[in-house]
């Protein structure tokens, strides 16, 4: 009776282990790396996808705390290069080809201030990003692990934009401005999130918090703090934390 009692309570603790990896095995997330060469403090951003995740774009970048652009941290490969998967129509299929998306990240687009050709603020396959900076996008939560280009001051931001094409609800309608092109492929105008950062602060984990939206199809660089008219924009993320590393 006791040997069956004390097989019973092992197998019980077998399970019970085995239930408890499995759990931490699906609560891993992606884990990538940009500009590992940078001479300045080590960075994560820990990124929990919300209910209405599907493939969007971001941009991570840092400020000084008078809103100066210092770097990006990271973009999405296809603002980046300016080429999409979906870019173009050949032979009655899509293909990789070069396009413009100014809706998707203005934000970050005018903070970096880098004007192309045809006038907007986004890069081009003749100008591209560095590869340093990008990756793809990811498909889940993940963390990513970066590096600033130089000593930072004691006090600064990070931002983080993200924004998901043909998010429509029922005030950003897919008729709301039905000349406007570039709105089309946006729907939802992308989240803006930021975290201040305190260097000399034993604090080494910060929650980003939305701080307002984007400009809906990329005309200008403002950020708009009214959040009420956004629904699944706000769930794209669940939660986003940085954590200092010193």
């Amino acid at each position: 009776m006791v040997r069956n009692f004390m097989i019973i309570v092992l197998i019980l603790l077998v399970m019970g282990t085995k239930a408890q990896q499995t759990k931490e095995e699906k609560s891993n997330k992606y884990i990538f790396a940009t500009n590992q060469q940078g001479k300045g403090p080590e960075i994560e951003i820990h990124f929990n996808e919300g209910t209405a995740f599907y493939y969007p774009l971001m941009a991570i970048w840092i400020e000084d705390m008078d809103g100066n652009y210092l770097q990006t941290l990271y973009v999405a490969e296809s603002i980046a290069k300016g080429v999409f998967n979906y870019g173009e129509i050949r032979d009655n299929r899509w293909v990789n080809g070069a396009k413009r998306r100014p809706a998707a990240l203005p934000y970050w687009g005018h903070k970096r201030g880098v004007k192309a050709n045809d006038g907007f603020y986004m890069p081009t396959p003749q100008n591209p990003i560095a590869d340093a900076y990008t990756g793809a996008t990811p498909t889940s939560g993940f963390v990513l692990k970066t590096k600033a280009d130089n000593p930072l001051p004691v006090h600064f931001k990070i931002l983080f934009e993200i924004n998901q094409s043909w998010d429509w609800n029922k005030y950003w309608t897919n008729n709301k401005f039905p000349d406007d092109e570039h709105y089309k492929t946006s729907s939802q105008p992308a989240v803006v999130y930021a975290a201040t950062i305190d260097l000399k602060s034993e604090q080494e984990i910060y929650e980003m918090k939305p701080i307002g939206h984007s400009h809906y199809s990329g005309k200008d660089g403002n950020l708009y703090p009214d959040l009420s008219t956004l629904t699944t924009a706000l769930q794209i993320a669940d939660k986003i934390r940085v954590k200092i590393k010193k």
